[in-house]
């Protein structure tokens, strides 16, 4: 919880968005407090993307307002490329640039968007890479890595840059079964290392041991949100309930 006299990372109030007349988000509060990971479970469709790409700024919203470190980055005259710099963002697809290096995806951004220069830069990228073990494929292009390997540099590329807050939508939703384990290690590490992170995910096993909180989406509402052990065991609203069910019929919890 925020302590007496701190904000939290991220404050997200009555957040709407709607895409023509299909609304998606419908009211959403939400705080991520500093060193703490906070998951979004729910069916697909419930706005979990589309929170993150709001948070971001990928999304215009219709109404609410989303503070990052107490300033309103929903304010029409804030600069939304200095907002994105402060956050990373993996999403499904790895997105990594298919004609350049590992190496060269990750410090792209260092170099060109925060101005560090290339030796810095490619110093910091291995000791990352080296960190997950992929300090021999620095020079090897995407399409020669398994998609375990490409999400973990998309993860690596998003740290590259320091960032403030990381949003992770659905990362291992396009692997291989095997695959899943390794990036969320990955997750794992990175949260234990301190990271502040919001993650959308279906892997109810990784939310329950690796969350601070929990929180279930229905139809674009927060529905419940809580400790792992609270929302993931004992939920209390009626819709958490029958997700989990599901959840546990389909042997994912």
């Amino acid at each position: 919880m925020t302590g007496v006299g701190e904000q939290p990372v991220l404050r997200v109030r009555n957040l709407v968005k709607s895409y023509g007349d299909a609304p998606v988000l419908r009211g959403v509060d939400l705080d991520v407090d500093e060193h703490r990971v906070v998951t979004l479970i729910g069916a697909s469709g419930s706005g979990k993307s589309t929170l993150l790409r709001c948070v971001d700024l990928l999304e215009q919203v219709d109404d609410g307002q989303v503070w990052l470190d107490g300033q309103d980055v929903t304010d029409p005259r804030v600069d939304a490329d200095a907002v994105r710099r402060r956050i990373g963002v993996v999403f499904q697809a790895y997105n990594l640039f298919p004609h350049l290096s590992v190496l060269d995806n990750i410090t792209l951004a260092p170099r060109r968007v925060h101005g560090v220069d290339r030796a810095e830069a490619e110093e910091r990228a291995m000791a990352l890479l080296d960190r997950i073990g992929l300090a021999g494929r620095a020079r090897a292009y995407p399409d020669q890595l398994s998609g375990g390997q490409a999400q973990r540099t998309a993860i690596v590329r998003a740290l590259a840059v320091q960032p403030r807050l990381l949003l992770l939508d659905e990362v291992t939703s396009a692997l291989d079964p095997e695959l899943v384990g390794e990036v969320l290690a990955l997750v794992r590490e990175v949260a234990e290392g301190g990271m502040t992170i919001l993650m959308a995910t279906h892997e109810m096993g990784f939310a329950r041991s690796a969350a601070d909180v929990v929180c279930f989406l229905e139809g674009g509402v927060l529905l419940e949100q809580g400790p792992p052990e609270q929302v993931l065991v004992d939920p209390q609203h009626e819709r958490t309930q029958q997700f989990l069910r599901r959840v546990v019929a389909a042997g994912r919890l």
